[in-house]
């Protein structure tokens, strides 16, 4: 069963930077076919923010996050990246690292992901 790490969270301003990682241990990303952040603001459901098709590298994105948040890979590494620009105040929230072996309720539905970390803080001031 694979364990997975989130990391590089923190307190930024608006319309800084941040980079999650989520490292993932005792498997490989690629026993998964989809990896994929969420993110769960207070007094709100989590959401699906981005994911990426491990064997293709295949994205997709909430569209909120379109153009300002980017999914990546690192094979070698066994690491997920989420490179988040122009953060927003309503960006704030525990982002979530998540993996699935297969999306029978489709890619954004966190129904489709077996195994998450513990989530990372991400709190963006104004």
């Amino acid at each position: 069963q694979v364990q997975l790490v989130e990391s590089g969270g923190g307190l930024v301003q608006a319309g800084g930077s941040l980079r999650l990682s989520c490292a993932a241990s005792g498997r490989t990303f690629s026993s998964y076919t989809m990896v994929g952040w969420f993110r769960q603001a207070p007094g709100k459901e989590r959401e699906f923010v981005a994911a990426i098709r491990w064997s293709l590298g295949i994205t997709y994105y909430k569209d909120s996050v379109k153009g300002r948040f980017t999914i990546s890979r690192d094979n070698a590494k066994n690491t997920v990246y989420l490179q988040m620009n122009s953060l927003k105040p309503e960006d704030t929230a525990v982002y979530y690292c998540a993996a699935s072996s297969a999306q029978p309720m489709g890619v954004m539905a966190e129904g489709s992901y077996g195994y998450w970390g513990q989530g990372t803080q991400v709190t963006v001031s104004s």
